[in-house]
């Protein structure tokens, strides 16, 4: 399976939002992302200050992405669609955002759902929890080795 990640581009954010909108957990619709303050306009400001965002390709095709947010050492978006879960495709994407956190931190942190899979999935990459948060939301870090 060819599976490339490359950093994404402008071309893209129609994509990245559409895989953000296709998952099962954690699911948030455009409009529901457009009140957080996650338009289009705002994932390509943060495109053109640094190369933070990711695609993971399968066949040429955009599949999932990954978001870091260098300022606050965090990663801010980890998807994958449903259909190609389970392939290594979150774990390459993880690999690229925390590098890039890493160039610029000693300590990167996520905030996910205690309950969800991904948390789980986190764990087995090494991040560990250190906060609870409210309506059932986890703070995990992962330190520079």
């Amino acid at each position: 399976m060819n599976s490339p990640i490359r950093v994404a581009t402008p071309a893209d954010i129609d994509t990245i939002f559409d895989i953000r909108t296709s998952v099962r957990e954690n699911h948030l619709s455009h409009e529901q992302l457009a009140e957080m303050g996650i338009t289009p306009d705002a994932i390509q400001l943060a495109m053109q200050q640094a190369p933070c965002v990711w695609v993971a390709e399968v066949q040429g095709v955009a599949v999932g992405f990954a978001m870091a947010d260098i300022d606050d050492g965090c990663v801010f978006a980890a998807f994958i669609r449903p259909e190609f879960e389970g392939r290594g495709l979150g774990r390459k994407l993880m690999e690229q955002a925390e590098a890039l956190l890493f160039q610029h931190h000693r300590q990167i942190w996520l905030e996910t759902a205690q309950a969800s899979r991904a948390s789980g999935f986190y764990q087995r990459l090494g991040w560990v929890v250190v906060e609870q948060l409210a309506d059932g939301d986890i703070r995990m870090e992962k330190h520079r080795q």
